[in-house]
């Protein structure tokens, strides 16, 4: 472990309390764009009643407000994940994602005191929460002389003598130096009644970790890591998992009715997910900066203020959606050579606009829970509307027996009732104090949400389309291996689904650590990362491969499409391995603030080898199914040997002096 300090210069201990924390907000550095836009508001606001007092929104969480994110020292290294969970490949928006606003809410503020003081405990800076008991034979011995009175047994007399094994300091005995002054001890153990000694106020801990810090006291291990990550990433594991399945149910129970409809659906989501799905996430993915820097400009009300901003902006793109969603019967036609599979496409498009409203309003009301650190709100809405949607496609295709048509009907069901629901949670839980209602102010001030969109957007299509882009070139092969797309890509999205959370979790720690100066336990976690990545890759290759014969006959029945699956099954097997690894490579990166470097990458080797690769084979060389895939397989090949050999080369004390950097400029 690398113990060095992150620099060379010399730091007056007596500016701890300044330039230190001066130093350590990384990873925040403002739009000016989204700045000037909440400055905007907040001149309108006071135009509006010029004697409002600022307060009035707070009274409920004033102290949130007093408190800066720089008087916190892990603060500016704290990550909001923002991860889009719908389609094939979900993404993850590495710079949007970084909270902007320079407040923090209580949430925040516990969870960055208990990481330091959880360092602190595990470095020895300061005493355990509970005093570690005793197993000698000698002190259980005294244990039952109490018990007994034995009052003068030699026994409890030699126990009470013996010194304390994590201390070295022997009970009774004075902990002041020879002239009665505290000595080394004495700041260590405090007061052993308290828990921590009783050193874990809020102002002995942002001491002793700038300190500690200065000092290279700060250390990790992999057990250590390992248990952060696994924190980090279960619920998010299990959010990304309900939320595909919202996409997942409908191929699941269409796929038995025929292969034609297996297709059909397959086909009519990945329309639905680049024409539509993404837009909407792409485009939302500016309340990433625009809630969290409202919450922080001290008027809560103006998250609620950005949100109807961005619902009724999203609202006005469902005009364009619509439109290539009602003609969507026509365009498919044009470009799919199966006139039956690109009709039921059309019609599952056609029906689900009637979710697309709802599904707009959903993507902005969980950018507005988040940016008050709400980030089980989701996961709880989707506990109960994922199981439900899954019902309703089995109730609505099979029982009520209206096939096809059922499944975009369920879905569009939901898409309504995940707004409802989140609703709900803000009404009856919690989330509520930065609504202010609906205002006129929500239809002016768009210039500023529109210029931050548009990146997010293309960031997002270009990351879907990569993938997606497979399933239509399987359509010109035949309706079977159409249907065995969709097959596929569900499965590998299905795995994909576990190490992508992983990599967020890791951008997240190596985000916080590297934020903090500590080079050190960042590259450990790095580490630590790719060897769990290792580990999911191989738990994937291991399912696919074993299962390849019976997987299939879980989503249709037809015995072609079974034969092609489990015919391509194994080399999609193959890459999870590569899958794996290179979703956290690039999470990896993200947390180094290097994300350009993945971005790059996965450009060239999706669309200049991949996508080439994969037609060339699958169609110049007839390999069909199984040429399509060969050129993603090799592909993440590429961006994992690359990115990996990145991250062996990178020296994460630059990364720090990076982070020092951008925030002098900032």
């Amino acid at each position: 472990m690398d113990n060095n300090r992150s620099s060379s210069r010399p730091i007056d201990g007596s500016r701890l309390g300044t330039s230190f924390r001066s130093q350590l907000n990384s990873f925040t550095s403002s739009s000016p764009l989204a700045e000037a836009a909440i400055a905007r508001d907040l001149e309108d606001e006071e135009e509006a009643d010029p004697d409002r007092d600022p307060d009035d929104d707070n009274s409920d969480d004033s102290d949130a407000l007093r408190h800066k994110a720089s008087d916190y020292s892990m603060a500016t290294g704290y990550r909001r994940p923002s991860a889009i969970a719908i389609g094939s490949r979900p993404t993850y928006m590495p710079g949007l994602a970084v909270p902007e606003h320079q407040r923090l809410n209580k949430r925040e503020r516990e969870s960055i005191r208990a990481e330091e003081r959880s360092l602190l405990r595990d470095n020895l800076v300061i005493p355990p929460k509970r005093p570690r008991k005793q197993k000698s034979e000698d002190n259980i011995t005294a244990r039952w002389g109490k018990r007994l009175s034995i009052v003068g047994s030699p026994l409890l007399s030699r126990t009470k003598s013996q010194p304390d094994e994590e201390t070295g300091i022997v009970p009774g005995e004075s902990r002041a130096g020879e002239n009665g002054d505290p000595d080394e001890s004495t700041a260590l153990l405090g007061d052993p009644a308290l828990p921590y000694g009783g050193q874990d106020t809020a102002e002995d801990i942002n001491q002793k970790w700038e300190e500690a810090v200065i000092s290279g006291k700060i250390n990790t291990t992999w057990q250590r890591e390992t248990k952060v990550i696994a924190r980090y990433s279960r619920s998010l594991v299990l959010t990304f998992l309900l939320q595909y399945s919202l996409t997942m149910a409908s191929i699941f129970t269409v796929g038995h009715i025929g292969k034609v409809e297996l297709g059909a659906v397959s086909l009519a989501s990945m329309t639905a997910t680049i024409t539509g799905y993404s837009v909407y996430q792409g485009l939302a993915t500016s309340l990433d900066t625009l809630c969290p820097q409202a919450y922080g400009s001290g008027r809560k009300t103006l998250v609620g203020l950005q949100l109807q901003r961005m619902v009724y902006f999203l609202w006005c793109v469902t005009i364009p959606v619509a439109v290539i969603w009602l003609c969507g019967t026509w365009i498919l036609e044009a470009i799919v050579p199966e006139k039956e599979t690109a009709r039921l496409a059309g019609l599952y498009l056609k029906v689900l606009l009637a979710g697309a409203p709802g599904y707009a309003a959903f993507e902005s009301g969980k950018r507005f829970l988040q940016a008050q650190g709400l980030f089980s709100a989701t996961m709880y809405v989707l506990l109960f509307c994922a199981p439900l949607n899954a019902f309703m496609n089995w109730l609505f295709v099979w029982k009520f027996k209206w096939g096809f048509i059922g499944a975009p009907i369920a879905v569009a069901v939901t898409d309504n009732l995940l707004p409802l629901c989140l609703f709900l949670y803000v009404y009856f839980v919690d989330g509520s104090q930065c609504w202010g209602g609906f205002e006129r102010r929500a239809l002016r001030n768009w210039g500023p949400m529109i210029k931050l969109s548009l990146p997010g957007l293309v960031m997002v299509l270009a990351e879907f389309l990569a993938f997606e882009i497979l399933t239509l070139a399987a359509s010109w092969l035949s309706t079977e291996h159409l249907a065995a797309q969709s097959v596929l890509s569900t499965l590998t999205a299905l795995t994909f689904q576990i190490p992508f959370p992983v990599s967020i979790a890791a951008s997240t720690r190596i985000a916080n650590l590297i934020g903090a100066t500590l080079s050190g336990p960042a590259k450990i976690t790095a580490k630590v990362t790719l060897v769990i990545a290792f580990f999911v890759g191989i738990l994937n290759v291991t399912l696919l491969s074993s299962l390849r014969n019976y997987i299939p006959q879980l989503f249709t029945s037809d015995k072609d499409v079974i034969r092609l699956v489990a015919g391509v099954m194994p080399l999609c097997a193959a890459f999870q391995l590569f899958d794996a690894l290179a979703a956290n490579c690039n999470g990896i990166l993200r947390g180094l603030g290097r994300q350009e470097i993945g971005g790059y990458v996965n450009l060239f080797s999706y669309y200049v080898i991949a996508m080439p690769i994969s037609f060339g084979t699958g169609f110049g060389l007839h390999w069909d199914l199984y040429g399509l895939w060969a050129g993603p397989a090799i592909a993440l090949g590429l961006v994992a040997g690359i990115e990996g050999l990145f991250i062996y080369k990178t020296k994460f004390e630059n990364a720090v002096e990076a982070a020092r950097l951008r925030n002098e400029r900032a």
